[in-house]
C-alpha cells in the first residue's frame, strides 16, 4: 500500500462516517481524542497548559483545536488552518410529511448551492441531529443515521418529457421531494415517529417522549471509491469540504506540542457563514480572547500569525476548457492550488502566496495557481471573513476538484496526502514567517 492509499483509507472512513456537519465534527472529536487532545467547553472555565492540545465544539457543528506551544510564547504568532464542515445538499423541512397517496414523500429545502440534476435517481440516506425530551422532561439530543439507502428522487420518464435532455428547468418545490414510503397493509408512518423509532434502534437506552425539532439531511449513500485505470481519481460525496476537514484534523494530530497552532472548522460556509457556528460568528475571536487575555499581546500574536484557509479548488474541466483561464491550468494530482481573486473573494495576496510557496518548497510539494476567467463571477471561502475579523495574514488554497457541488465530486488520489504533507510542514515548522 502506498502512502497515498494509506492516507486515503483514513479519508474514506472519515467521509463515509460524516453524512452531515454534525457527524463530521463528531468524527473529528473522536480522532482528536485518540491523539491525546482534551475537550473544553465554552460554558466552563479553562485552565490551559503549554504544550497540551485542546479542542472546543460549538453547536455540535463547529470545532476549534489548538495548542499553546511549549517552545514559543503566544506573541510569537499562530500557525492557523481553517475549513468548513458543511456541504451543499437537501435539508428536510420542519413539517416533513408530504403525502401523495399511496406514497409518502419528504419535503426538502435546498441547502447551499448544489448541482441538483445529479440528485435524481440516487440511493439517498437520511441523517442529522434530533432534539427531544426524555421521561423527566429533560431536553436531549441525538445524532442519527439510518445507515442504509432510504430515499430516492425519481426522474420523470423521457416518454412524458421528450425535452428532458434539452435543458429542462427544475421546479424545486415540485420535483425534489424524495420518495420515502408506500401504504401497504398499514397506514403511512409519520416522519417524527420514524425518527423516534430510529433513535430507539441506535440508542437502546434512550427514553424518548417527544420529538421537538430536528436538523435532518438527505445524503448520497454510495461510499467513497477510486476511479481511473490506475486508481488515479477519488470520487465521493462531500469532498467539499470534508477533505480539508480531514487534512486539518490529521495534520493537527501529528503536529506535536512545540508550536502555537490552531485548526478552525466552522459550519454554514455554503450559505454565507452567518450563524453562531459560522465563520462570521464570534467563535474564533472568543477562542483567542481566552487563549491570550491581554489585548495588546493578543494583537501582537495575530499580527505574527498566518492563516491558511483550505477549501476545494476548481480544476480545469477536460470537456469545458474554455471555462478556465488558459494560463492557469489546474489539474488533478497536481498538488495544492493557491486561489487568487482581484476582488478579494479569496484572501490571497502576494505575501501570503509567497509564504505558502516557501512552505510547500520545504515540504517538497508542487503548487498550482487558480484564477477565474476574467468576466466570470468568483465564489468565496471562510478566508476573507477570517482575515477581516482577525486582521491576520491569510491565504486561500485547496485540493483540485472536478464536479464541485455535485452529489459526487472528483479529486486526484494523490491530492489529499500532498495537502496533508504541506499543512503538516506548516504546523510543525520552527519558523513561522520570513521577513
Amino acid at each position: 500500500m502506498t502512502k497515498y492509499q494509506e492516507y486515503n483509507t483514513g479519508l474514506f472512513n472519515f467521509i463515509n462516517n460524516s453524512p452531515t456537519a454534525f457527524h463530521a465534527v463528531s468524527e473529528i472529536r473522536t480522532l482528536l481524542l485518540q491523539k491525546g487532545f482534551s475537550e473544553l467547553y465554552e460554558n466552563q472555565y479553562w485552565k490551559l497548559e503549554k504544550g497540551k492540545p485542546y479542542f472546543v465544539i460549538r453547536n455540535d457543528s463547529a470545532l476549534a483545536a489548538f495548542t499553546l506551544g511549549s517552545e514559543e510564547n503566544p506573541e510569537s504568532g499562530f500557525r492557523m488552518i481553517g475549513s468548513h464542515s458543511d456541504s451543499p445538499g437537501l435539508q428536510v423541512k420542519p413539517a416533513a410529511d408530504t403525502a401523495s397517496e399511496p406514497y409518502l414523500q419528504i419535503g426538502v429545502e435546498i441547502y447551499g448551492g448544489p448541482l441538483l440534476n445529479p440528485w435524481f435517481d440516487r440511493d439517498l440516506g437520511l441523517a442529522g441531529r434530533v432534539c427531544c425530551t426524555d421521561g423527566s422532561g429533560k431536553l436531549c439530543e441525538y445524532l442519527i443515521d439510518f445507515q442504509r439507502p432510504l430515499l430516492t428522487i425519481p426522474s420523470l420518464a423521457i416518454h412524458f418529457d421528450r425535452e428532458a435532455n434539452d435543458g429542462r428547468p427544475i421546479d424545486k418545490q415540485k420535483f425534489l421531494p424524495p420518495l420515502f414510503a408506500q401504504t401497504l397493509e398499514d397506514q403511512l408512518p409519520d416522519f417524527t415517529t420514524v425518527l423516534k423509532n430510529r433513535i430507539s434502534e441506535q440508542y437502546p437506552q434512550a427514553k424518548i417522549v417527544d420529538i421537538l425539532g430536528f436538523d435532518m439531511f438527505c445524503y448520497d449513500h454510495q461510499k467513497a471509491s477510486y476511479l481511473g485505470l490506475n486508481n488515479e481519481f477519488i470520487t465521493c460525496s462531500r469532498l467539499d469540504n470534508l477533505l480539508s476537514c480531514f487534512v486539518g484534523t490529521s495534520a493537527m494530530g501529528d503536529a506535536g506540542g512545540q508550536r502555537n497552532t490552531l485548526f478552525l472548522c466552522t459550519n454554514h460556509e455554503e450559505n454565507g457563514s452567518t450563524s453562531t457556528s459560522g465563520a462570521q460568528s464570534s467563535f474564533v475571536e472568543n477562542i483567542f480572547e481566552r487563549l491570550i487575555p491581554a489585548p495588546e499581546t493578543r494583537q501582537i500574536a495575530l499580527r505574527n500569525s498566518l492563516f491558511i484557509s483550505v477549501d476545494n479548488a476548481h480544476a480545469i474541466h477536460p470537456n469545458f476548457r474554455e471555462k478556465s483561464d488558459p494560463n492557469h491550468n489546474v489539474i488533478l494530482n497536481g498538488g495544492p492550488v493557491i486561489k487568487n481573486n482581484a476582488n478579494q473573494r479569496y484572501a490571497t495576496n502576494c505575501k501570503s502566496s509567497a509564504l505558502f510557496k516557501l512552505i510547500a518548497r520545504e515540504a517538497d510539494v508542487p503548487v498550482q495557481e487558480f484564477v477565474m476567467q476574467t468576466g466570470m463571477p468568483c465564489g468565496s471561502t471562510i478566508g476573507p471573513m477570517t482575515a477581516a475579523k482577525l486582521g491576520i495574514e491569510t491565504i486561500d488554497i485547496g485540493a483540485p476538484t472536478l464536479s464541485m457541488h455535485s452529489i459526487r465530486e472528483l479529486t486526484g488520489s494523490q491530492d489529499p496526502y500532498l495537502m496533508h504533507k504541506v499543512i503538516h510542514s506548516f504546523l510543525s515548522s520552527p519558523e513561522l514567517q520570513r521577513r
